[in-house]
């Protein structure tokens, strides 16, 4: 089988996040398979680049807009608006996609993240009568900011500029022949907007990378103490500020929290301000495995309904507690590790006192546990492949196929 992915990024790119690791990590697997494999996805400069990555065969053509897509600067509200008006049909960029289908002639389309393409792309697979299957892993179909994050804290209901920006991509997603959500709670906030009706779907983890256990944990020397640790992009949204916050209120002082990541110089100062505490670690960027040989409890307190971020699957590989926001998809896959709290996001009390269970039981929180192989199924690289490969093909529509909970759900 042919399969072309189109994604907004892919890596090495600078400002690569979860999806494209998920898009990477899925068109890899898929070539170890014996299909093949394109992606198509947009760089800054004013090029079309061609290349072979691990067997993918990628395009790296030119962003049509007025900036790129992840801008290390806060540009001006009306450039703003003027990038996401334009955003809102590309034919720019359905044109290269379209000059590319016509190229490759895949026997079936899956997009991702199409900020920067726009929908249009998707009326140029539907004009060849392709196969088209859509990966959600953020809100781009039904929010203008991607996130339903606005103002410090969750939209609870459209605001004017999405219900402007996002109308026709609304209107488009009907299009779509195969809706794939990385977590139920994502799929039912599109479906809540009025995207994808009526367009059959499926909940599937994101793939998840071979993660090493080797040396885990290390942590910290003592038996008494309890080393939490936070990792991501320092971003309002993320509730890294929650996390600081809260610690001023822990009655137990046997912890350390380390931050890993990075994000804006004028945030991370804004940050490091909350709070002046020599527990207080900021390793800067570490990757994942590093991160987590260092610390015995992940703390996750996002805001924004995160669809699924990759930090619980690699908490959950590696044998950790987590305490998480109920935010998003983060529940569905926190819930399969044996020690979590879950609280309510933005709750800096509840964070708090969640902080304190655990620091009152150190020895049940402090070592890694051993993780439980059918758990690890959910994002393996056998039973996520089988799920796509499956929905990439016309089979859906005949069969019943289970989704990430082992429910069975029919097909019309």
């Amino acid at each position: 089988m042919k399969i072309l992915i189109i994604n907004s990024l892919y890596p090495p790119i600078p400002g690569s996040s979860g999806a494209e690791k998920a898009t990477s990590l899925l068109g890899e697997a898929l070539v170890r398979r014996g299909h093949k494999v394109v992606v198509v996805s947009l760089q800054p400069e004013a090029q079309e680049i061609t290349e072979v990555r691990n067997g993918v065969k990628v395009y790296r053509i030119p962003i049509s807009n007025i900036y790129w897509i992840v801008s290390r600067n806060r540009e001006s509200v009306w450039l703003r608006w003027i990038w996401h008006v334009r955003d809102r049909w590309n034919r720019t960029a359905a044109a290269r996609v379209g000059r590319i289908l016509d190229a490759e002639k895949p026997d079936v389309v899956n997009t991702h993240n199409i900020c920067g393409f726009s929908a249009s792309v998707w009326r140029e697979v539907k004009r060849r009568k392709i196969r088209l299957v859509h990966t959600t892993h953020d809100y781009y179909v039904v929010c203008s900011r991607r996130t339903l994050y606005r103002d410090d804290k969750a939209c609870s209901r459209r605001c004017v500029d999405c219900a402007l920006l996002a109308e026709r991509r609304i209107r488009e997603s009907k299009h779509v022949d195969v809706l794939v959500s990385v977590s139920r709670k994502t799929l039912e906030l599109h479906r809540d907007s009025g995207a994808f009706n009526g367009v059959p779907s499926h909940v599937v983890f994101n793939l998840s990378g071979q993660f090493d256990r080797q040396n885990l944990p290390a942590a910290s020397q003592s038996r008494d103490q309890l080393v939490f640790g936070f990792i991501g992009v320092f971003e309002p949204k993320k509730g890294l500020e929650i996390l600081l916050r809260a610690t001023e209120k822990v009655r137990h002082k046997n912890w350390r929290l380390d931050i890993a990541g990075y994000g804006e110089a004028s945030y991370e100062e804004q940050l490091r301000g909350i709070r002046s505490d020599p527990r207080i670690c900021w390793l800067g960027f570490t990757s994942a495995q590093e991160f987590l040989a260092g610390i015995n409890v992940v703390v996750i307190p996002s805001l924004w309904p995160e669809p699924l971020p990759y930090v619980c699957m690699e908490a959950l590989q590696a044998g950790k507690g987590m305490i998480c926001a109920d935010s998003g998809g983060i529940p569905e896959m926190c819930h399969l590790a044996s020690r979590v709290i879950v609280v309510p996001p933005g709750d800096v009390g509840a964070l708090a006192n969640a902080m304190d269970n655990a620091l009152g039981e150190p020895a049940k929180w402090r070592d890694a546990e051993e993780v439980d192989p059918a758990k690890l199924k959910l994002f393996g690289e056998e039973e996520v492949l089988e799920k796509y490969l499956a929905i990439y093909s016309a089979e859906p529509y005949q069969k019943v196929i289970p989704d990430v909970a082992g429910r069975n759900v029919p097909r019309p």
